[in-house]
């Protein structure tokens, strides 16, 4: 019997910068749910990767003087080197600057073109660089990027357009026949009323104002702009293309769930499905809407020092405690907050103390009482007994329930709710006492079975949310069992126990990790010194710099040298009675009319140069104030020449 198939994406990372830790939830929700799809007998297809065209990343590349291509190559391998110390199982990390998925998006363009859906027209409004998006003046928040909260510059340009308003009316009506393509629900009460009843406007989908992009073959000045390059993405990656698609592509589209950040949700519930519609092909059957995950009560930004890694947080955790963490701590609808001492606690009370130690002292008590080896009960001896038992069966049932519509922080307390009556049960039993008594000896051993068995499920349980843990675990029991019927193991022999995680030292860690965020802020700010091309001088001493005779010059008159296009000759009141000529090259910030009648500061004692043919007798004061502008330092209202100290 053919398996049944399971098609799931997450949102393609943005190759413009390592992702941070909450951007690191999203790939490892869609893990936890390809991972238990997998142990249902789904025949699971994972896609994730990296999108790698756009303005920021053409612009942060000739900042760092890399070419677009090396510095996307550069962070999809960061990117992809993060998820993998995630230990996530995706089938494929597709990357947009692969040829396979530049060849179809160039045929995409084209086939819509021609069918009439694209246009060619112009652009004019308001554009956010950081979020490559476009929006109407009736979108913006206060003025700025709803998304992002960023200010959005004016842009005008030639562009082509995807005509969204042509299927506005279908895509309700697909909402109205498809209640679960929304989740959570709330979702589709925000893209209606916020995008559809206002009316959509058609969407840009190319750009002529930057040129790193796939380029559209029959117009070369336009580049094909982001959502239509990354929203096709989905199906290029499982093998559509226009003039032909593989037959992983009929097997696995439509989607059966798109994973994303609440962020991107209008563009996977209204481009996207227009942009399918267009082309005839189904449309996905789900869009999983995510929250995010704060640091502290802020989103993560690195100009406000708060960013947190995952890589980071693996290596001196753990790749399960960091799943744990992301997967046990964000609610369905709402933001979930991570911080050091809220992870350190969670890793202390579930996984160090209620899971941890569960399976440490009873692999130990298995060893100590029985040599290891114990066999299934004839019977049940109490009311303890049956009440672990239906626990354990109660819990199965509930889990695969919040699984199957991905309440992974109601899975995950399921579970540890589970290991919580295990301990209880230990507590309750008392295997110390029963192992006092020869005659409890049958009572220990069925105690101990039920034990293991309640560990043995928790291990399948789990597995999708702490895949090394187990496998940790049902090495300690030596059972890799998958049923999850209590009872359904005749005997264990069990080895060694191993402990799965060792308790921290919250204060000692937190001091260590005080110790490295000073190191690195202080890094940071040198690093953002050496780029913004801050370099000091060499240091003077109080008697040298006082060697530096700098008066209040009044500025009397001011006329271009006609030699030079940079330099100003201006004629200064210095005080002495006699007039003061300075040439001064800020004709491109200033002209005459700025300056005469202003109080500047001179370089009285500055020996003279004759620049253009005119003798200078000194410098006046000016400050870069950012790239390619100047402005003088102003004294008004100090009398002439007055020493400045």
């Amino acid at each position: 019997m053919e398996k049944q198939k399971f098609y799931i994406t997450t949102a393609i990372a943005y190759a413009s910068k390592k992702p941070h830790i909450g951007n690191s939830y999203d790939i490892v929700l869609a893990d936890m749910i390809a991972r238990y799809k997998r142990k249902k007998g789904f025949d699971v297809r994972f896609l994730t990767g990296s999108d790698e065209h756009g303005q920021k990343i053409e612009e942060n590349a000739k900042e760092m003087g890399l070419t677009p291509k090396q510095l996307v190559d550069k962070v999809a391998g960061e990117i992809k080197s993060v998820w993998d110390c995630l230990n996530v199982t995706y089938d494929r990390f597709i990357r947009t600057t692969d040829l396979d998925h530049e060849d179809a998006v160039k045929k995409i363009f084209k086939k819509l073109y021609e069918k009439g859906d694209i246009y060619k027209s112009e652009y004019e409004g308001k554009y956010c660089v950081p979020c490559e998006s476009f929006f109407t003046p009736s979108q913006l928040k206060d003025g700025k990027c709803p998304d992002c909260g960023r200010d959005c510059i004016d842009s005008k340009e030639e562009a082509y357009f995807l005509k969204l308003s042509k299927y506005q009316d279908k895509l309700v009506e697909y909402y109205e026949n498809t209640p679960d393509f929304f989740t959570p629900a709330s979702r589709k009460a925000e893209m209606i009323n916020n995008f559809i009843k206002p009316g959509l406007s058609d969407l840009c989908v190319s750009r002529t104002s930057f040129k790193w992009g796939i380029p559209v073959d029959f117009d070369d000045k336009h580049v094909i702009y982001v959502w239509l390059d990354a929203l096709t993405n989905y199906i290029t990656g499982v093998g559509y293309n226009p003039d032909g698609s593989s037959e992983d592509y009929k097997k696995y589209w439509p989607a059966d769930l798109h994973v994303i950040g609440k962020d991107i949700v209008r563009f996977h519930t209204i481009y996207w499905p227009i942009i399918l519609m267009a082309l005839g092909e189904p449309l996905p059957k789900q869009v999983l809407g995510h929250p995010w995950l704060l640091s502290g009560d802020d989103k993560m930004s690195k100009s406000k020092g708060n960013v947190i890694y995952a890589d980071d947080m693996v290596k001196r955790f753990g790749t399960d405690a960091v799943r744990y963490y992301l997967l046990s701590e964000m609610p369905f609808a709402q933001d979930g907050v991570i911080t050091y001492e809220n992870f350190m606690n969670k890793y202390n009370t579930d996984l160090a103390n209620t899971l941890g130690n569960l399976v440490n002292r009873t692999i130990a008590m298995t060893n100590k009482y029985f040599g290891g080896t114990v066999s299934k009960p004839t019977a049940d001896f109490d009311e303890f007994d049956t009440d672990l038992r239906n626990v354990a069966i109660e819990t199965v049932e509930k889990y695969d329930k919040l699984m199957d519509v991905y309440h992974n922080a109601d899975a995950c307390e399921t579970v540890m709710n589970l290991a919580r009556r295990c301990n209880k049960y230990i507590d309750e039993t008392m295997p110390w006492s029963l192992a006092k008594d020869e005659a409890s000896k049958d009572r220990l051993a069925a105690v101990m079975y039920n034990l293991l068995e309640g560990i043995r499920i928790l291990a399948q349980l789990i597995a999708p949310i702490c895949p090394e843990s187990a496998d940790k675990i049902i090495a300690q029991i030596k059972c890799d069992c998958d049923s999850l019927d209590f009872g359904a193991v005749d005997s264990y022999t069990v080895g060694e126990g191993q402990p799965l995680f060792a308790r921290l030292d919250t204060e000692k860690v937190l001091a260590e990790l005080a110790a490295e965020q000073e190191a690195a802020a202080k890094a940071a700010k040198a690093e953002a010194k050496k780029a913004e091309g801050i370099a000091f001088l060499d240091e003077i001493t109080f008697d040298e710099f006082m060697k530096i005779d700098l008066r209040a010059c009044k500025i009397v008159n001011c006329e271009p040298i006609k030699k030079a296009k940079k330099l100003l000759k201006l004629t200064l009141d210095d005080g002495s009675g006699k007039e003061r000529i300075v040439a001064s090259g800020i004709a491109k910030w200033y002209t005459p009319d700025d300056l005469i009648g202003k109080t500047v500061i001179c370089v009285a004692n500055l020996k003279p140069a004759v620049l253009c043919g005119v003798e200078s007798c000194g410098m006046i004061l000016a400050a870069d104030a950012g790239e390619d502008d100047v402005k003088v330092v102003f004294l008004d209202g100090v009398p002439a020449g007055a020493k400045v100290r």
